[in-house]
């Protein structure tokens, strides 16, 4: 297994807008020094707690303070920008990391986004599509562009000057282009089979039950089969909800008490889903009334705290229910402690993983 980074932070609403960020880069940096193989960040224009508005421009901040960590954007909101934005800005990005970025694509799940954007009443599902299928287009194919679509229009035919470049949309350094990555944010997820059939790599999210995460291995499967494609594995990441600490009162006490940022995260969660209609994602019995629903139940299905020990222990049971798979994503969480965030991290990355992945070989 190897170890990955996401994060959506979710910070109080009392907090310094830039000592957030500050943060946010710093577990970045933190990460790379560990070996973390790969990171994701995740945007939304209007939300004053996850604060992070544009995961592009954010990347490009670590460009240079960080070496060999693979950096992802988690995930750009296709029905949020223009195509040519994304497809220029995508390519620029690709470059300046020398390659060393991963595209991750979704249809945007905060609803005021939606609503700022003037999406909220449009199909996202299909808005989604149309937008990926257009940078592939724009990526694919050489000036003058004619893209003809139901939301967005692409045309230079008016304008392209070939000698001198004009009328060009850049390409990425990665060819055909960076891996694509989608995230699964629902059981039994149809969306996952379609995007595995076309080659994109699943990362199932973090605030899924496992007995939900496990139902994105056989959708994943059915679609590389569709599509003709392999199922491995090492292709499958999950992110999760981990706090490490070196006593069992400090790492439950952080993740679990009243000032805990993990509670703060799932408070912030559950009250999004249980409005958009989705606290299905918590329910271990879909007939439970919605109310049924607590953070308190919450933290304790989708949290593994503890130390070194015991986290490997839970972390061995929790792929007993899901199955293998390629990478864990350790998910950010607001720096309530930065001594102990930065603590947790070092743990995972140079206790748990080593021991996780020589109980693991043994099997």
């Amino acid at each position: 297994m190897k170890l990955g980074f996401f994060t959506m932070p979710i910070h109080p609403l009392g907090k310094d807008w830039r000592t957030c960020l500050r943060e946010d880069r710093e577990a970045f940096v933190l990460a790379d020094e560990l070996g973390f193989v790969e990171g994701y960040v995740g945007e939304h224009a209007t939300d004053k707690a996850e604060n992070i508005t544009s995961c592009a421009l954010f990347i490009a901040t670590l460009i240079d303070v960080t070496k060999n960590i693979r950096l992802g954007t988690g995930t750009v909101n296709m029905p949020n920008s223009h195509p040519v934005a994304v497809a220029s800005q995508v390519a620029m990005l690709d470059h300046l990391l020398n390659g060393r970025f991963n595209f991750g694509i979704s249809p945007g799940g905060l609803l005021s986004d939606a609503e700022a954007f003037g999406n909220l009443d449009r199909d996202r599902g299909e808005m989604f599509l149309e937008s990926i299928d257009t940078v592939l287009k724009i990526w694919a194919n050489t000036p003058p562009y004619k893209i003809q679509g139901k939301y967005w229009t692409v045309s230079t035919e008016r304008t392209s000057i070939g000698a001198i470049g004009q009328g060009e949309i850049g390409k990425p350094l990665q060819k055909p282009h960076p891996p694509i990555i989608v995230t699964a944010v629902a059981p039994f997820s149809k969306g996952l089979v379609a995007a595995a059939a076309r080659g994109w790599d699943p990362i199932s999210a973090n605030f899924l039950l496992p007995k939900w995460v496990a139902t994105h291995w056989p959708s994943y499967v059915e679609g590389c089969k569709a599509g003709g494609l392999p199922a491995n594995p090492r292709n499958w990441r999950i992110a999760k909800s981990v706090f490490v600490a070196d006593d069992l009162t400090t790492a439950k006490e952080y993740a679990t008490g009243p000032r805990s940022p993990y509670r703060h995260y799932y408070e912030q969660i559950v009250t999004k889903m249980k409005k958009g209609g989705r606290a299905n994602l918590f329910k271990t019995d879909p007939s439970m009334p919605d109310e049924a629903v607590t953070v308190d139940q919450v933290l304790k299905d989708l949290v593994i705290w503890g130390t070194p020990d015991k986290v490997t222990d839970d972390l061995l049971a929790f792929r007993e229910t899901t199955g293998e798979f390629g990478t864990l994503l350790y998910a950010g969480k607001d720096w309530a402690d930065p001594t102990l965030a930065r603590r947790s991290m070092a743990l995972m990355a140079e206790k748990v993983v080593p021991t996780y992945n020589s109980a693991t070989k043994s099997q």
